[in-house]
């Protein structure tokens, strides 16, 4: 059986607003979201997803694609209405399959920090760009991140989802987008480039690009900031 895990933050202010899905990364879990949450919630609730394997969520017993994420994805938030899909890294390219799949489920989605551009399509490119950023990313954002990969998905399980990541060809799909898309960049982010940013937001028909201050974790650096700006794509 396949399953994903989903953690509920509840609106903290009176007033409605619409659902905001996150989607987190390679090798990593909801957690690194934790932040960006707090401040997401004033605008709605915040549903923190876990997707197979990763976090809490049980490991599955065979292997998944980013095709099979975005169909477990879209299982997991059947019913609500119209959410807003947030996906950081791998899971830009999970909502992005979502939304071209299912295009019914939303009109506004966020990719933060898309990965991977196509110079980076190598494990050792990759390898060396995640590692790169870790020495811009803060000491806290780094335990978090660390203790997901090594203790709750595990280097195997990361290990065998990458090659689902480096042989996604975003590019080829974004056309496809119909819903209003956020493209979100770190300044500092050596893993997406502004060229790769400015061509992912280029390439939807009702896409927009915004930069915010940070490396590829912008969520944790600045997370006040970037649920603002998400907020105000979403509405």
């Amino acid at each position: 059986m396949v399953e994903a895990r989903v953690k509920l933050v509840p609106k903290s202010t009176a007033g409605g607003g619409p659902d905001f899905v996150l989607v987190h990364g390679i090798g990593v879990s909801w957690r690194y979201f934790e932040r960006m949450a707090g401040h997401l919630a004033r605008h709605g609730a915040v549903h923190l997803v876990d997707l197979p394997g990763y976090g809490s969520a049980p490991k599955p017993h065979r292997d998944l694609s980013i095709v099979d994420h975005a169909a477990v994805l879209a299982d997991l938030i059947d019913g609500l209405d119209n959410p807003v899909l947030v996906g950081h890294s791998m899971g830009a390219q999970v909502v992005a399959r979502l939304a071209v799949d299912s295009p019914e489920i939303t009109d506004r989605i966020v990719l933060m920090a898309p990965s991977l551009e196509p110079g980076l399509r190598t494990f050792w490119r990759a390898f060396g760009a995640l590692l790169l950023d870790a020495t811009r990313e803060p000491i806290r954002g780094n335990a978090i991140t660390a203790s997901d990969l090594w203790f709750r998905c595990g280097p195997p399980y990361a290990l065998a989802q990458m090659k689902h990541l480096l042989a996604d060809r975003l590019e080829d799909r974004l056309p496809l987008v119909r819903a209003r898309a956020l493209v979100m960049r770190g300044k500092r982010d050596p893993i997406v480039s502004g060229e790769w940013a400015e061509r992912v937001a280029g390439l939807m028909p009702r896409g927009s690009l915004s930069i915010v201050e940070g490396g590829h974790v912008m969520m944790f650096t600045d997370p006040a900031r970037v649920a603002r700006i998400i907020a105000e794509h979403a509405s």
